[in-house]
């Protein structure tokens, strides 16, 4: 359990920098690609882009390989199906929980009407 929740750790920091989510999001439709193109949209030098693929090699997210001079990097989904099963299991627990609130919400709002309908017989009662 507790390598489990160090790769969410790990996987939730990698993803939390908007340039490592573009180089993935690069890799995923481009599929193995080169550092230098990896960094040709970004603004920053190669060892600044370096170190944003070694954040997300940490994380399991990339992988790399050296072909001569040419560093090629591969997506890894692997972690971001654990990461997306880890979120799916609280966004059920939040829709259940949202449901009891619509059917409370609902209970009461039937509860005020039939309130207000004896209040109104009532009246003309008297």
């Amino acid at each position: 359990m507790v390598n489990y929740l160090a790769a969410l750790d790990s996987t939730f920091a990698a993803l939390s920098d908007a340039t490592r989510r573009g180089i993935l999001a690069r890799l995923a439709q481009r599929g193995e690609t080169s550092v230098s193109e990896l960094a040709a949209p970004y603004k920053m030098s190669l060892p600044a882009v370096s170190k944003h693929l070694r954040v997300l090699q940490n994380a399991g997210l990339v992988s790399r390989q050296k072909d001569g001079r040419v560093h090629r990097c591969r997506l890894r989904a692997g972690p971001m199906k654990d990461a997306a099963a880890w979120i799916e299991h609280y966004r059920q627990f939040w829709e259940a929980q949202l449901d009891s609130l619509a059917r409370y919400l609902q209970e009461s709002a039937d509860d005020e009407g039939r309130s207000t309908q004896a209040a109104k017989r009532h009246r003309r009662g008297l």
